[in-house]
């Protein structure tokens, strides 16, 4: 209980005594965020609120973890793996907001850096953590060995879970409530599966997260930008592969496949009938398209994070 404590005073008090300092720099540094044209009117307000601030964040949970748990090989794995996000949302960040290129990195560039972290996370997590090639089914309780293809697995839940968090930075308070409600919850996973070293890691994740909300809630002073949503996809990523619960993942994380479903079909459907499923993608646009305030939406989302959390708790054994 000593370390739970530790853990998360460290990470909400980093991020509340960052926060008040980071902020008027990235305010004179004019790393100011661009907002879609296309989208709610409301949002141009937005335009030129600070971004990256999800460096106090990963920052926070670094610290915290290193002060409170055993630096374990799954420990490390899953700061390496936080951190090689971090970098990749870092570098997307300065590119768009510094060199005001607007893409920020090539999607060929980004992809390549997460197969890396992928790779990295395959062979340790095979030679060093003993991890097999079997998935854990939930509620029916049984393990199925899906041999080679668990690799194919490893990296579709790396890049995917660090592109839907991404997809659902979109609005005040989203992905930091969010995030905080399914790190909440695999806190408890990992505390449940006997990883007491990766539930302080969550732990982390958690507070940084709420305390995040200080600076992010509506009306936003600053948001987290992919040096934050691509991070900390990659550790909820991280956290599902190293308690071997990759499927119960996706129902923890269901409002981030929602988030990313809700692309992947707006695309298919515009690209082969030229007609759009949603008026706007990610999803919770298409809500605020609807006439839903922006505070209703991130509500509503926030609801449905911590009942699909109470769900996977549930399917546990």
């Amino acid at each position: 209980m000593d370390k739970i404590l530790l853990a998360a005073i460290i990470a909400a008090g980093l991020v509340l005594s960052i926060g008040p300092i980071l902020i008027p720099e990235l305010h004179k540094l004019k790393f100011g965020q661009s907002i879609r044209e296309e989208g709610p009117k409301s949002h141009q307000a937005k335009s030129g609120t600070p971004t990256m601030g999800g460096i106090m964040i990963i920052l926070a949970i670094v610290l915290a973890t290193v002060a409170a748990a055993p630096l374990t090989p799954a420990i490390l794995l899953a700061l390496f793996i936080t951190l090689g996000h971090f970098v990749l949302g870092f570098l997307d960040d300065y590119i768009k907001v510094v060199k005001k290129r607007n893409l920020g990195l090539k999607a060929k560039q980004k992809m390549l850096g997460q197969i890396i972290i992928a790779i990295v996370t395959m062979i340790v997590g095979t030679r060093v953590l003993g991890i097999d090639t079997s998935i854990w089914i939930p509620v029916a309780n049984i393990n199925i060995d899906i041999g080679a293809g668990y690799y194919f697995l490893v990296l579709f839940v790396l890049v995917g879970t660090s592109n839907a968090v991404n997809l659902t930075d979109g609005l005040d308070g989203l992905a930091s409530g969010t995030v905080a409600i399914a790190s909440g919850a695999y806190a408890l996973v990992c505390y449940l599966t006997g990883h007491f070293d990766l539930a302080l890691f969550c732990v982390a994740m958690m507070m940084a997260c709420v305390a995040f909300l200080r600076f992010n809630a509506h009306p936003a002073k600053v948001f987290m930008g992919d040096t934050g949503s691509l991070a900390l996809g990659g550790a909820i990523a991280a956290v599902g592969i190293l308690t071997h619960t990759e499927i119960l993942l996706a129902v923890i994380g269901f409002v981030f496949v929602c988030e990313a479903l809700s692309v992947i079909i707006q695309v298919i459907s515009f690209k082969t009938t030229g007609k759009r499923v949603f008026r706007m993608s990610p999803i919770h646009h298409h809500f605020e398209l609807g006439g839903w305030k922006e505070t209703k939406v991130v509500f509503v989302f926030w609801m449905v994070g911590l009942l699909a959390s109470l769900v996977g708790l549930w399917m546990m054994p």
